[in-house]
């Protein structure tokens, strides 16, 4: 199976499987009498059953699906499931108790915070790659190879809002070229990140673009359109490059491609991002969602590989399992 069948796949898993799951009713993390009740210090040898429920970020499932995938080799009567309702979304149903893991392309917002404090949820992030949001057009256009942090806000800030409508209003030397933009949707972190690194201002915006929480849709969107841009991480212009051409950008240091190198070395700024999965301790005290966390961190080399992401540093990598023994002791 390919990475973007994988992507497919694990989507539309996770889709019949909340779908079912809301259709009867079925909020509760805790498993069922019976499933999930292996002890913990019965090694990772013991087979354990249950449910381990994950939702978040567009931007971090397919990490989070492939580590879900080779889990499943280990351990197949655990069903992980994968949803894609944006960083936003996902917190808000994570700290409303219905997700064991929740998925982010930024750092949790004080706001989302205190609703967790709220209902009693406590947690801890985990660093587990890094991104490059890339900046995507269409493969003819032949004039914006590279775009400076101030024209990229010229584009999306808010006091563009019907008024920059063409290529030519960016830079005299484009084309007169309808602009036609693409983005990450209000609940996404992505949204969240570009709008602050860009525009100065988290959630500051203009909307009269065509949001989706949904990447593919911006792909689609860029891709049908010459005049197309838009933007998401690293990761889907991987998979998409034969469609997509990436933009260089430079933030007052020359122009920059996104790639594994400059992700890492922090030369590609400011769109160089980490990316986070979020546990709750509650979870973390059971077996199954032990066994799940152990299995990602233990292996989250050849899991960021295999899903084409950028991997963390030994330094980075240290601090992960570091964070997650603090977790499992947390959640005694």
């Amino acid at each position: 199976m390919t990475r973007g069948q994988r992507r497919l796949s694990a989507v539309a898993t996770a889709a019949i499987v909340v779908g079912l799951s809301a259709a009867c009713g079925g909020t509760n993390t805790t498993p069922p009498a019976g499933e999930g009740t292996t002890s913990a210090s019965q090694g990772a040898g013991a087979e354990l059953a249950g449910q381990v429920k994950v939702d978040g970020s567009s931007t971090v499932a397919p990490l989070t699906s492939a580590a879900s995938e080779f889990f499943s080799e280990e351990q197949p009567k655990v069903n992980v499931t994968v949803g894609t309702s944006g960083t936003g979304g996902g917190f808000e149903k994570f700290c409303n108790g219905e997700t064991d893991i929740s998925d982010a392309s930024r750092p949790i917002k004080d706001e989302e915070k205190a609703a967790c404090e709220s209902k009693g949820i406590k947690y801890t992030e985990l660093t587990v790659a890094t991104d490059a949001l890339t900046v995507v057009v269409n493969k003819e256009n032949t004039w914006a190879t590279c775009l400076t942090t101030d024209q990229l806000k010229k584009m999306w800030e808010p006091a563009a809002e019907g008024k920059i409508t063409s290529w030519k209003q960016i830079d005299p030397k484009f084309p007169d070229e309808p602009l036609k933009l693409f983005g990450a949707g209000t609940d996404s972190g992505t949204f969240d990140y570009f709008t602050d690194e860009i525009n100065g201002e988290e959630g500051a915006s203009r909307k009269d673009y065509s949001p989706s929480e949904d990447d593919n849709v911006t792909v689609q969107g860029v891709s049908g359109s010459k005049g197309g841009l838009g933007y998401f991480g690293y990761t889907y212009f991987e998979e998409n490059a034969a469609k997509l051409k990436a933009v260089e950008v430079d933030s007052g240091k020359g122009c920059v491609a996104p790639s594994k190198e400059t992700a890492q070395d922090g030369t590609y700024t400011p769109l160089a991002r980490p990316l986070f999965i979020y546990p709750s301790a509650a979870a973390a005290k059971r077996p199954e969602v032990v066994a799940f966390l152990d299995y990602y961190v233990a292996n989250i080399s050849k899991i960021v590989t295999d899903a084409k992401y950028i991997p963390l540093n030994t330094e980075q990598e240290t601090k992960l399992k570091s964070d997650l023994d603090a977790l499992k002791t947390q959640a005694g």
